[in-house]
């Protein structure tokens, strides 16, 4: 069960400012993406707070649960309820007993921001000792649906054309058509909304590929692997970091998706 969705108009405000050109200032109405603190809640225990734009909240709680291990699947999450208070908002969720218990044996004190650093890690050792899950086999992908993901979803991205400060994370059908986006000020958090409503919508992680509007750093990779997804393109450059855990995981990694050009760094054999 689901409560309280929060809508597109709340991803965005209207603020006054003063737009220079040609050496004259012009007062106008601009329109600026929101990020707002979100706080993670499991079975009545906050988990997390992040810096997200507060839209598709429920998605994003789903998508977080699962690219981090807390959740095994969508069904494991028994009821999500979306709470505005006045200095942020609260989704609140509630885990199935054995899940809770095991995220209850490593609960740790974790803070979230607009640009990520390595989320439910707290130190350097438990980073060396997370594990990189592996991708399963999964279907061919045309060279073309790169440079056909990437035109459609240039007309898909709403809060993008209204604001120019977020980010998109696109699923997309192999031949290369756009079937689900979600945008955030984070990278990650749009990538969290997008596993989110696909693991909803009960859909194969096996059957398509992420297109990032971003670049591919290490924590795009790594949660796309903690789900499945077993091609990530991106328009921008990957890190080093994210190339070697995706060669480590069995992973597509692709860079600098941008027209008819690609960069393919690791496991080619998934494109023809």
């Amino acid at each position: 069960m689901r409560h309280g969705a929060v809508s597109m108009a709340d991803a965005h405000g209207m603020y006054g400012v003063d737009r220079w050109s040609d050496g004259a200032a012009v007062r106008v109405e601009d329109t600026v993406a929101e990020e707002m603190p979100v706080a993670l809640v499991y079975n009545g225990f906050s988990h997390a707070v992040m810096m997200a734009t507060p839209q598709d909240l429920e998605d994003f709680a789903i998508g977080f649960s699962l690219s981090e291990g807390i959740a095994g699947s969508a069904r494991e999450i028994l009821d999500i309820e979306v709470v505005e208070h006045a200095h942020g908002t609260e989704v609140q969720m509630q885990l199935a007993g054995e899940r809770f218990a095991q995220l209850r044996a490593r609960r740790r004190a974790m803070t979230g921001r607009t640009g990520c650093g390595i989320c439910g890690v707290e130190s350097l050792d438990q980073l060396a000792c997370r594990p990189i899950s592996k991708v399963g086999a999964t279907g061919m992908l045309d060279a073309g649906a790169l440079q056909r993901a990437q035109a459609e979803l240039q007309s898909r991205q709403q809060l993008f054309d209204l604001t120019g400060a977020v980010h998109a994370a696109a699923w997309c059908s192999f031949d290369g058509r756009v079937e689900l986006v979600r945008e955030d000020v984070g990278r990650h958090n749009a990538l969290d909304k997008l596993i989110g409503v696909i693991a909803a919508q009960r859909r194969s992680f096996n059957d398509g590929f992420l297109f990032m509007t971003s670049r591919a750093s290490y924590e795009i990779v790594q949660k796309s692997a903690a789900v499945g997804i077993a091609v990530v393109a991106a328009v921008s450059a990957p890190t080093g970091m994210a190339v070697r855990v995706a060669q480590a995981a069995g992973l597509t990694l692709i860079g600098f998706a941008r027209g008819e050009r690609h960069s393919i760094y690791s496991h080619p054999e998934r494109v023809h």
